[in-house]
């Protein structure tokens, strides 16, 4: 059970957002506002309300930096997307829970038990929540619009991941302990923290994947820097892209390494058009990645086999994943459109004491027995949208840019085989949305001003 340190410092969180809003710029405010409470606030741990969701370290940092923009920087904030598409999307993504709450009733009984039925209480609490997650996307569309802003977010990934890799690399040596000292408690299983003879990075974040995957983003973004930035300081930011790398090497994480075997030599080699053309064509794989799955033109036998080949024993999860997928894909398709709702109705159980018997782990089969086709789509169509909308714009992309293109499209992929999505994604998407319908930078008119710095308090001597 989290401590009371850890509920501690989820009430503290806002003021320290507002402590960012008052000294920092706002674009930088907002990225580490989200980025920061991601990776320092404690998972699990939530305050529970009625009708409005949990309020965790996903939803506390948004409602924070929303409310800093609103009433510090006394900025408007639109909470639309700024494309027709993308305004049909998040409608869709807000009240398709209504429509998934009507079609789900009806309880699902066991012989000992059962699960309740879907009301529209429940659908006003997920309502809300999908309007809360989506609040990064709205702030980074109006204030990480710009050239410059999508540098600094490039830049926050390399700073926060050096940051970060000095517990990661605490864990790696001591085991994944961090979180028990801190915030009284470990938040997943150990036994899947170690690996290969040792452990692997945890922090304060869900699990160990979660660890690999951020610094797979921080190495992309220091290797994009090493190359994008001028001869001052190109030998600093080459010593911080290896350093980043050697410790999600040490993350033990096979699926973040083949993505960084893949990505690296693209951000090293090709301009940005062929990076975002690249970042289009992992988008569209995530998204039609149901569709080829039910079709059988995923080579799933073949992709199994070649993993055996480097590590039977990731074979061997890899299997248990395909075969948990296929059971609750089938599961899905039973309510194909709609979903099935929330309280684990999504999932298989035992008809006797209704025990689990399946195990989600992609976001996708997550999305797709929860909402259904329509939440798929439509979650992966929001988060798609922006690099399609970069890779039309005519005239030349900030290198920044399509480095962050290529880490959403990254992030995408992963959700496939893992749950990877984080305030932070959402942020990115929004910042693309921003940028590419931004034809110039943000106005002057149109910025928000820089907040006044306190001005400094004069000393007495005695």
């Amino acid at each position: 059970m989290p401590n009371t340190l850890a509920y501690l410092m989820l009430l503290v969180w806002p003021i320290v957002t507002l402590a960012m809003f008052r000294r920092m710029a706002a674009e930088r405010a907002v990225i580490w506002s989200v980025l920061g409470g991601y990776l320092l606030l404690p998972p699990v741990a939530a305050f529970n309300a009625p009708v409005i969701p949990a309020l965790d370290k996903a939803v506390i940092p948004n409602l924070s930096a929303w409310a800093c923009c609103v009433f510090v920087l006394r900025a408007r904030v639109p909470l639309v997307p700024a494309t027709g598409a993308g305004r049909v999307l998040m409608a869709l993504f807000v009240i398709s829970p209504l429509a998934t709450a009507m079609t789900n009733g009806d309880p699902i009984r066991f012989v000992q038990g059962g699960l309740p039925g879907i009301g529209l209480y429940d659908a006003a609490g997920m309502m809300v929540r999908q309007f809360f997650l989506l609040i990064p996307f709205f702030l980074a569309q109006r204030f990480v619009n710009t050239p410059q802003a999508m540098r600094e977010l490039v830049l926050a990934l390399v700073v926060a991941g050096l940051l970060y890799s000095l517990p990661m690399l605490v864990e790696v040596r001591l085991s994944p302990q961090i979180n028990v000292w801190v915030y009284g408690f470990f938040q997943h299983s150990f036994e899947q923290m170690m690996r290969y003879g040792g452990f692997r990075p945890i922090v304060f974040l869900e699990h160990g994947l979660w660890v690999a995957f951020f610094g797979f983003m921080a190495v992309v973004a220091a290797f994009a820097r090493w190359r994008q930035g001028g001869a001052e300081g190109r030998f600093g930011r080459m010593v911080a892209a290896f350093y980043l790398l050697a410790v999600l090497i040490l993350c033990k994480s096979m699926g973040v390494l083949i993505m960084a075997a893949f990505l690296l030599p693209v951000v090293l080699v090709f301009g940005p058009r062929a990076q975002v053309r690249l970042a289009l064509v992992l988008v569209a794989i995530a998204v039609l990645y149901p569709l080829l799955r039910g079709a059988g033109l995923v080579p799933l036998d073949w992709v199994m086999e070649q993993v055996g080949a480097l590590d039977a024993e990731r074979a061997h999860s890899l299997r248990f994943r395909v075969m948990n997928e296929e059971l609750l894909l089938d599961r899905a398709n039973e309510r194909a459109l709609f979903g099935w709702g929330s309280w684990g109705r999504n999932l298989l159980h035992d008809p006797w004491d209704g025990k689990l018997v399946t195990i989600p782990d992609g976001r996708w089969i997550i999305v797709m027995g929860v909402y259904g086709w329509t939440g798929y789509i439509v979650e992966f169509g929001l988060l798609g949208l922006p690099v399609l909308l970069l890779a039309r714009r005519r005239d030349g992309v900030e290198p920044a840019a399509a480095t962050v293109a290529l880490l959403l499209a990254a992030n995408m992929v992963d959700m496939l085989p893992n749950a990877t999505l984080i305030p932070f994604t959402w942020l990115m998407a929004g910042a693309l949305t921003g940028y590419a319908v931004n034809r110039a930078p943000v106005a002057a008119a149109e910025a928000p001003a820089a907040p006044p710095r306190a001005p400094p308090r004069a000393r007495t001597i005695l």
